[in-house]
């Protein structure tokens, strides 16, 4: 790796120092300090007084001082009767945040002057957009509880526990190329103010940090052997002859079995007790890169639907929203620990999470966010694909196929040193071009 591709990193690294998956207060229940009144009670007809930030009938558009990208954000909220506001994304400052940056509708629907909304009218729908699911707002003057996740292309709106918006920023702006605001990926968030009397309480953020994706020929599979990562310091880990450096249970033998001068092949069915192949060395912090691609599915099953903030989507009855896919699961496991495993995999989330930690109820969301794929990134089924895999202390970012789908992500818990191990889930699959470099 040369030095620019050392440099690229560090920059990103100094911008995002701050970016650490926390959960920060937006609105501090006493002023608007962060929205441009700081020390003042009331600002753009917004009232701030004992923890409740309320829009008056004067209101009108009251903005972050700060742009921002990728992020969970969470609030409770109540309406008065027929009460009319929103929450802008991607805002720039300037326009009406439902044109010039997104707008997502926070509406008493129950009231009659609304009998004749649209479907991107309703709340939680993205205004002229995309609509939300209906039915799980409360009734004027109950609290609700509303999580806005906004990562990359995907936004997502939970109320109340159930997802009643899962978008795709791609296809709306392919859909309407001539909004403006669908095109944005950061801005200010601002609430839009329509002169009705809406309250907020309990509002924090959480920023996820992301970084490049690269265009470096070594971050794309080649399709046969790749010499060149040898060139770049790389040393390999399996010689595409032989299982010399791997811990050879009886069990494997038939099972993980080298083929075509260097391809290691599994067909799922090691009779080993433990059935996953691990390196007899051990390592700290490395980059580690590994090509794989699927063999024969083993038909199809439903799978949960994972949102873009790491949490499964759920239905109006609380339960997982399951899709069918193809039934292939595998993994690399990091410092010899399967909690820390880099998941192989057809879910609709796309490879890449650390599914032991980001399913993990126990750790905090914003850290479970951070270890969910930012973008899928997987080739299609009998294609090759190419992890690059940086630890870094406690710290993992992982590259598929050239995109950056998780970046500095932390992994509480994880070991200091380990082998890797190539994880068996009863799935066919193929590994190649398996490579670290020590740092």
């Amino acid at each position: 790796m040369n030095g620019m591709n050392y440099l690229v990193p560090l920059i990103w690294c100094v911008l995002t120092l701050s970016l650490r998956a926390e959960w920060k207060e937006l609105f501090n229940g006493t002023d608007f300090e962060g929205w441009g009144g700081a020390g003042k009670t009331e600002w753009n007809g917004y009232v701030a007084k004992e923890g409740v930030l309320e829009s008056t009938s004067g209101c009108s558009i009251l903005a972050t001082e700060k742009e921002y990208a990728d992020y969970v954000l969470e609030f409770e909220f109540q309406v008065t009767p027929g009460a009319n506001n929103g929450l802008g994304i991607h805002y720039p400052g300037e326009g009406d945040p439902a044109y010039t940056g997104m707008e997502l509708q926070i509406l008493d629907n129950s009231a009659q002057k609304y009998k004749n909304l649209k479907e991107y009218q309703f709340h939680g729908s993205l205004y002229t957009l995309q609509g939300a699911e209906r039915g799980y707002l409360k009734p004027a003057g109950e609290w609700n509880v509303q999580r806005v996740t906004v990562r990359g292309e995907r936004v997502s709106v939970e109320l109340n526990g159930v997802c009643i918006l899962d978008a795709d920023l791609g296809e709306l702006e392919k859909k309407y190329p001539k909004h403006e605001g669908v095109k944005r990926r950061t801005g200010k968030v601002a609430f839009c103010g329509h002169g009705d009397v809406v309250r907020w309480r309990n509002i924090r953020i959480a920023e996820l940090a992301f970084g490049e994706d690269r265009d470096e020929a070594w971050y794309f599979p080649k399709g046969k052997k790749d010499l060149s990562l040898a060139e770049l310091g790389f040393v390999s880990l399996f010689d595409g002859q032989s299982l010399s450096g791997w811990k050879q249970d009886a069990g494997h033998e038939g099972h993980w079995v080298p083929k075509e001068g260097w391809i290691l092949f599994y067909d799922g069915k090691s009779e080993a007790k433990d059935k996953h192949l691990w390196t007899e060395k051990s390592y700290r912090d490395f980059t580690l890169v590994c090509d794989w691609r699927w063999g024969k599915a083993e038909g199809a099953r439903p799978k949960p639907v994972v949102l873009p903030n790491g949490m499964v989507k759920k239905d109006g009855e609380k339960k997982p929203v399951k899709v069918e896919v193809p039934e292939f699961d595998s993994g690399i496991y990091l410092r010899g620990a399967g909690r820390t495993q880099v998941n192989l995999w057809t879910w609709t989330v796309g490879s890449g999470e650390v599914y032991g930690i980001r399913n993990d109820g126990k750790v905090p969301l914003p850290v479970r966010a951070a270890l969910t794929p930012r973008v899928v990134a997987d080739r299609a089924i009998g294609e090759w694909n190419r992890f690059v895999i940086e630890m870094r202390g406690e710290r993992v970012t992982v590259f598929l196929n050239g995109k950056r789908v998780l970046h500095e992500a932390l992994l509480p818990g994880v070991r200091g040193e380990g082998p890797f191990a190539l994880q068996h889930h009863g799935t066919e699959v193929e590994f190649a071009n398996i490579y670290v470099k020590e740092q």
